[in-house]
């Protein structure tokens, strides 16, 4: 086996054992695990087409020699006392499977050998899932994007380490595997959550394990175009956009009186505080628009998203609410609480609160890059936000170079705000392919 694709093993004070290693969840992986029911798991899903079809051996040959690289991901969960953990995890596996029709499935603790990851190949796709308590999107796609510079290093393309692909032969950086939250919790003031109850879409429960995946592509280059001729970057004028279908929505239902539509949009928070962490870095933000208020014409809607992402998306408020988010962990009467009260304090709060916050889910990884050399073997990126922890519709987006694609997710049998959100991006004059795992009409 070639060199350049020898692991090694984390490096450990003498006389420590695998056993002794164990890793605190992050501040954000803390409430992935407490809402976690038999039909619900936080997981999400990115994927990457190449140019030529997936040989599954390959692939679980290399998927076994990157997976030592990232510790914190080849791991099982444990629970404490007070608090649950990460433990590294030997069993065999993880492996590599055919993939199914609907992703991003409820990831129970106890089964496939206790890993928090799969893996699955179809065609020329690899698809990698992952349970948010490991880690968001960007050190999932840092394992991805390795995984994948390893297979084709494997077939014979040789791919040096650059960006999000990782030096195998590099034991792992120790800001890697940080809690960075807790390094920039230093604001002296810690800002409230928005509190009022929104507009909440009212659709058919699908069965179990049912997962609707609509997915818009377009041409990047087009989609600048439309943006910037209302003045806004592409994540202001698709956030706009699906204000505008949610309010679309709400208007074509029956109700008493209108609410407020608000996205959940998680930032990427490495924008703003310098860290290689790997773990979860991320903080939600909640552009809005109150029908009370009046009627909204989109070039509207796109003037209030615009002011709110330069108001609010700023390393000063951004620490603030880092803070505000770790004040929890501060607090001494709440870490001594045994961890069962802590359960059923954050579900209830979750659930009764914090869901009932936004009308969907919005998240953009932004344009991908790759090393040059890896560029002639990769057709596309995708990402999945997974399933909604409530009726609703999650939003993700992704682009590499002139692919932009648009993932929705939800568990209703209702499309009417992905049809309203799509049809806006034609009549702006896009050209939108769409593709889905849904065996009707969209």
């Amino acid at each position: 086996m070639p060199s350049k694709f020898r692991s090694r093993q984390l490096n450990q004070p003498a006389g420590r054992t695998r056993k002794d290693i164990w890793y605190k969840l992050d501040l954000s992986a803390t409430v992935y695990p407490t809402l976690q029911r038999r039909d619900f798991s936080s997981v999400y899903r990115l994927s990457v087409t190449l140019k030529e079809e997936i040989d599954a051996a390959l692939l679980q040959q290399a998927l076994d020699l990157t997976l030592p690289r990232f510790p914190t991901y080849k791991v099982t969960i444990r629970k404490g006392l007070f608090w649950r953990y990460l433990e590294p995890n030997n069993r065999p596996g993880p492996f590599v499977q055919e993939d199914i029709k609907n992703p991003c499935m409820p990831m129970h603790f106890k089964s496939n050998n206790r890993y928090l990851i799969r893996l699955y190949y179809y065609g020329r796709r690899i698809s990698f899932e992952a349970h948010h308590c490991l880690g968001d999107g960007t050190g999932g796609m840092c394992l991805l994007q390795t995984l994948t510079a390893v297979y084709l290093g494997l077939q014979g393309h040789a791919i040096p380490p650059s960006g999000f692909v990782l030096d195998l032969n590099e034991a792992p950086d120790p800001e890697e595997l940080e809690d960075a939250y807790m390094r920039y919790a230093t604001a002296k003031v810690k800002p409230p959550r928005p509190a009022a109850k929104t507009y909440r879409i009212r659709g058919t429960k699908e069965p179990f394990y049912t997962l609707n995946i609509i997915d818009g592509i377009l041409s990047v280059k087009e989609v600048i175009a439309v943006s910037k001729k209302y003045g806004a970057t592409i994540t202001e004028y698709l956030n706009a956009v699906l204000l505008y279908a949610l309010l679309q929505k709400q208007s074509n239902e029956f109700h008493l009186k209108y609410k407020p539509v608000r996205i959940a949009m998680p930032v990427n928070l490495r924008r703003f505080f310098p860290s290689k962490t790997l773990r979860n870095f991320i903080t939600m933000v909640y552009p809005s628009i109150d029908p009370r208020l009046g009627e909204y014409s989109f070039e509207e809607i796109v003037t209030e998203v615009h002011n709110y992402m330069r108001y609010y998306i700023n390393k000063k408020f951004l620490c603030g609410d880092i803070t505000t988010n770790a004040a929890t962990k501060h607090n001494f009467l709440i870490r001594v609480v045994p961890l069962f009260i802590k359960d059923f304090v954050v579900r209830t709060f979750y659930t009764r609160v914090q869901d009932k916050n936004s009308s969907a889910g919005l998240t953009n990884m932004g344009a991908l890059r790759v090393p040059e050399e890896m560029k002639p073997y990769i057709e596309r990126f995708d990402i999945c936000m997974g399933q909604p922890f409530s009726s609703r519709t999650n939003c993700a987006i992704i682009s590499f170079e002139d692919t932009l694609t648009i993932n929705f997710a939800s568990s209703i049998v209702e499309a009417d705000v992905e049809r309203y959100f799509f049809r806006k991006l034609v009549q702006d004059g896009l050209h939108v392919k769409i593709e889905s795992n849904r065996t009707g009409t969209i």
